[in-house]
C-alpha cells in the first residue's frame, strides 16, 4: 500500500536538495582554497611546479567525474582509509572544481596586457603588490562570469555522487520512485529542483558577462 502523499514526496526531495546545495558549496569553497595557491605558483613561472600543476589540471579535467568519485570512495579504501560517501564526494568534487578554477583564473590574469606588469615594475611595486592592487581587481572582472557559469556544472556534477550512495537530490528521487512508482512526478520534481538551482546562476553569469563586456568596450 503506497501511503506517500505528494507533500511527502516534495518534503523528502527538499530535504535532499539541502545536501545538493551543501555539497556544491563545499566543493566550490574547497576548490577555491586549492586553486588559489596553484594559480600563485603558476604565475611564479617555475618549470617543475608548472608541469605538476598542468598534470593535475589535465588529470581532473580529462577524466570523467564519475571515475573520480569511484576512486575517491573505493580507491582510498584500498589504503585502509574509510571515507563516508559525503567525504568522498566532497573530496572528488573539490579536486574536480579546483582543476577548472585554476584554468579560469590563470587565464583571466593572463588575459591582461603585459604592459601593466612592466609599468608596475617601473613604479617600484613588488610582484605581490602588482598582483593584489593592479592585476587581481581587473582579472576578477574577466573571471567572475565564467566562474559563476562553472558553478552550474558543479551543481549538476553533485548528481553523480548518488552513485557512491550519497543521498542528494538524484539519489532521493531514485529511492522515492522505488517506493511510489511515480517516475514522471518524482523525476519531474527532481529536474525542477536542479533547474531552480542552476537557472539563476546561468542568468547571473550571462548578466555579468554582458555588464563587463559593456564596461570593457567603453
Amino acid at each position: 500500500m503506497n501511503t506517500f502523499t505528494d507533500w511527502d514526496i516534495l518534503r523528502n526531495l527538499l530535504l535532499a536538495a539541502r545536501w545538493t546545495v551543501a555539497l556544491s558549496v563545499t566543493a566550490f569553497f574547497g576548490g577555491t582554497l586549492v586553486a588559489l595557491p596553484l594559480v600563485r605558483l603558476r604565475l611564479a613561472g617555475r618549470v617543475w611546479p608548472n608541469r605538476i600543476i598542468r598534470a593535475y589540471v589535465e588529470l581532473f579535467q580529462g577524466t570523467p567525474l564519475l571515475m573520480q568519485l569511484f576512486l575517491a570512495f573505493f580507491g582510498v579504501a584500498l589504503f585502509g582509509i574509510d571515507l563516508s560517501p559525503w567525504a568522498a564526494a566532497a573530496l572528488a568534487l573539490t579536486c574536480y572544481t579546483s582543476a577548472f578554477l585554476v584554468d579560469i583564473w590563470f587565464g583571466s590574469i593572463r588575459a591582461l596586457p603585459k604592459g601593466q606588469w612592466e609599468a608596475c615594475r617601473c613604479l617600484g611595486l613588488s610582484t605581490g603588490q602588482t598582483l593584489f592592487r593592479v592585476v587581481l581587481p581587473q582579472a576578477l572582472r574577466i573571471g567572475i562570469a565564467p566562474t559563476v557559469g562553472f558553478a552550474v556544472q558543479v551543481v549538476k556534477g553533485t548528481a553523480l555522487a548518488s552513485i557512491i550512495g550519497f543521498i542528494e537530490l538524484t539519489k532521493a528521487g531514485t529511492i522515492l520512485n522505488n517506493v511510489t512508482y511515480q517516475p514522471f512526478k518524482v523525476f519531474g520534481l527532481v529536474a525542477l529542483g536542479y533547474f531552480l538551482m542552476c537557472y539563476p546562476l546561468s542568468r547571473y553569469s550571462q548578466y555579468l558577462e554582458k555588464k563587463f563586456n559593456a564596461a570593457h568596450h567603453h
